[in-house]
C-alpha cells in the first residue's frame, strides 16, 4: 500500500483512537461533562471536561460554562499533545504494520480470512490485498470509525473537540500539555495485546457489526444525555450475551491504569498554572476515574451547571 494512503487511513483512525476507551459510581458522577476542580491548595480552579472523540464541535455550545471556564485557565491538558501530530502519524505508521512473517494466513483461518475481506470491501472499498498489512487493531479501529462515519453522517466532524481545545489554546498562545507521550498511547492502543488476540476482537467486529453499532448507539444517547454513570456501564460492564468480552486486564489497561498515571502528574501541572483538562469521557466516571481520584487527592470536584 501507498504511504499516501496510509497516512490518509492514519488521520481518520486518529480521530476515534479512544472510542473504546470515551468499582462502582455513584449517581454524583452522572449529569455533566464539565467538573470544576479547587481547593487543595491551588490559588484558581481547573475544569475537567470529557469528551467524545467523534462528536462535532458544535456539540459544545450546549455545554453550560464551558466557554467561560475554558477561558478563565492558563493551560490545556489534554490525553496528547496533538501538535506532535508529524511524530504520531510517523510512529503509527511503523507500529500499525504487521511483523515481519506475520500475516493473516498466521492469525486465521481460510473461512475468516475470507469473511474479512469480503467485509473489508463491502465497508471500506477495499480488501486485504490493500490492508493485509496493518495490524489487526488497526483494522479494528478504521472499521469502527468507518462505520460510525456511515451510521452517523450528520454528526461526524473531522476535526474533534481534543482538537479543537489544543487549537484554540495555541490561538490563545496558552501552553499545552499532554498527559502521555504519543509512543505510550500507540503501545496501549496497538501493542499490549498480543497478535492473536488482536485478531480475536477484529473478527468479533466482523462477525458481529451489530454489536458495534449498538455500543455507538448507547454512547451517542448518554454522551448527549451528560450521563457519565451510562458511559461507565458501557465501559465496564459486560453483556451475558456478548460473544467476545474485554478482559478484566484490557479494561484497566485503558482507563484505571492510564488514570493512575494521569493522577500522579495533574496537581503539579494545576498548581502551576489554572488548567482545562480534556481528556475522553470514559475516564472520568468510577471509583477508579479521574473525578472520584481527584477527590481522594483532596480536591474538591462539582459539576458545572
Amino acid at each position: 500500500m501507498k504511504k499516501t494512503k496510509i497516512k490518509k487511513i492514519i488521520s481518520i483512525v486518529f480521530l476515534g483512537l479512544i472510542i473504546s476507551s470515551c468499582n462502582n459510581a455513584s449517581s454524583k458522577n452522572s449529569g455533566s461533562l464539565l467538573w470544576k476542580i479547587s481547593g487543595n491548595g491551588l490559588e484558581n480552579p481547573s475544569y475537567l471536561f470529557g469528551t467524545h472523540h467523534l462528536i462535532p464541535i458544535s456539540f459544545l455550545d450546549n455545554i453550560d460554562g464551558l466557554k467561560e471556564a475554558f477561558e478563565s485557565t492558563e493551560q490545556t491538558i489534554g490525553e496528547i499533545d496533538l501538535s506532535a501530530m508529524g511524530e504520531l502519524q510517523l510512529k503509527l505508521m511503523n507500529e500499525a504494520l504487521m511483523p515481519e512473517g506475520i500475516t493473516y494466513g498466521t492469525l486465521l483461518n481460510a473461512n475468516d480470512i475470507a469473511l474479512l475481506d469480503s467485509a473489508l470491501h463491502e465497508w471500506i472499498g477495499f480488501g486485504l490485498d490493500q490492508f493485509g498489512q496493518m495490524k489487526p487493531a488497526m483494522l479494528s479501529n478504521f472499521i469502527s470509525v468507518t462505520l460510525y462515519k456511515k451510521y452517523y453522517p450528520n454528526l461526524s466532524g473531522e476535526k474533534s473537540m481534543d482538537e479543537y481545545f489544543q487549537e484554540e489554546t495555541s490561538k490563545r498562545f496558552r501552553p499545552v500539555t499532554g498527559l502521555e507521550r504519543v509512543d505510550e498511547q500507540i503501545d496501549v492502543l496497538f501493542n499490549y495485546q498480543s497478535l492473536s488476540r488482536q485478531a480475536e476482537l477484529l473478527m468479533c467486529i466482523v462477525k458481529h457489526p451489530e454489536l458495534l453499532k449498538d455500543q455507538m448507539d448507547k454512547l451517542q444517547a448518554a454522551y448527549y444525555a451528560y450521563d457519565l454513570e451510562s458511559i461507565r456501564k458501557l465501559y465496564e460492564e459486560d453483556t451475558p450475551d456478548d460473544p467476545c468480552p474485554a478482559t478484566q486486564e484490557e479494561k484497566e489497561m485503558l482507563n484505571k491504569k492510564r488514570n493512575q498515571k494521569w493522577l500522579e502528574k495533574l496537581p503539579a501541572l494545576m498548581k502551576e498554572k489554572s488548567s482545562f483538562i480534556a481528556v475522553g469521557c470514559a475516564h472520568l466516571p468510577g471509583e477508579d476515574g479521574l473525578i472520584e481520584g481527584l477527590r481522594k487527592l483532596g480536591y474538591k470536584v462539582e459539576p458545572v451547571k
